[in-house]
């Protein structure tokens, strides 16, 4: 049942978390407006938009009405607008794979990840092409008290090593519509809580994804890797997520603190072109 805040509705799609947000224009978000999508993403995890009309100027406007622009390393932007970076798979690209189509959490080797990240889609494929969320608080929550006893004192060790190292740099020149250059930078690791409490709801969450989570501090490679494979199949089932079918003049805004996402690769023969920004967010508490 959909539910109003000022002009805004607010329609949930899954029991998981997401929201269809009406009533904005997010060209012209007033302080009131702004409040009540801080207290929707809170709830929600993400929102969704239809139907907007944004310039690369407008879209960095909203997203720093909710904060500082975050780091994006690795990663060019787009020209003259150094806080946006163009999410691209030209038709020509025929690999079984697309930026960001491994389970992550946007940049989580970062010490202070980012809070949100903002999606606005320019141009999508006829079919394909999905973004897929998976909720960490219910994850956490499902979890046995046994198991959540042990990994609230743990730490997970993130790395860029198996996405932007110079290892991987093949993978991205295969990407026809983005420049990713790679660097030993990636080869840097930062520990956060492998569970960590939300700065604003007070809830705990997972902190664990497949694509930066590379050990566990205190552990042997052998004896992380069983417990992070357990975590990485647990924490991305079906129950937990909400999908997405994109259309043009979508924007999508989600919270990284408690959510993972990936996108379909499913859409070879056909052009996906969104604009992202970030906003920046604070180092991870671990939940007591």
């Amino acid at each position: 049942m959909a539910s109003s805040s000022s002009v805004l509705t607010i329609e949930p799609i899954s029991g998981a978390g997401g929201a269809v947000i009406g009533g904005v224009d997010l060209r012209a978000v007033g302080d009131d407006t702004v409040a009540a999508l801080r207290d929707a993403i809170v709830e929600h995890h993400v929102l969704f938009f239809r139907d907007q009309e944004l310039t690369a100027d407008e879209q960095v406007a909203f997203s720093r009405r909710f904060g500082p622009s975050s780091p994006v390393p690795f990663v060019e932007p787009v020209a003259e607008h150094p806080e946006v970076i163009a999410v691209v798979r030209e038709a020509s690209e025929a690999q079984r794979y697309t930026f960001g189509s491994i389970w992550h959490s946007d940049f989580s080797f970062l010490p202070e990840p980012p809070f949100a990240s903002i999606l606005h889609a320019i141009e999508v494929p006829p079919y394909g092409g999905d973004t897929i969320w998976a909720n960490q608080e219910l994850a956490y929550e499902s979890l046995s008290s046994g198991m959540q006893g042990m990994l609230r004192g743990l730490r997970g060790v993130h790395s860029a090593v198996n996405a932007y190292s110079p290892k991987m740099q093949a993978v991205h020149d295969s990407f026809a519509g983005m420049r990713v250059t790679t660097s030993d930078d990636a080869l840097r690791s930062q520990e956060h809580p492998m569970v960590r409490v939300h700065p604003e709801s007070g809830r705990p969450s997972l902190f664990v994804n497949e694509q930066y989570t590379v050990g566990i501090a205190g552990f042997r490679p052998q004896e992380a890797a069983a417990i992070l494979q357990f975590l990485f199949a647990h924490c991305t089932q079906d129950v937990f997520t909400c999908r997405w079918r994109w259309r043009v003049g979508d924007v999508a805004m989600w919270d990284n603190r408690c959510l993972q996402h990936l996108a379909m690769a499913d859409f070879t023969g056909h052009r996906r072109f969104l604009h992202r920004t970030t906003v920046a967010g604070s180092a991870p508490v671990a939940a007591p």
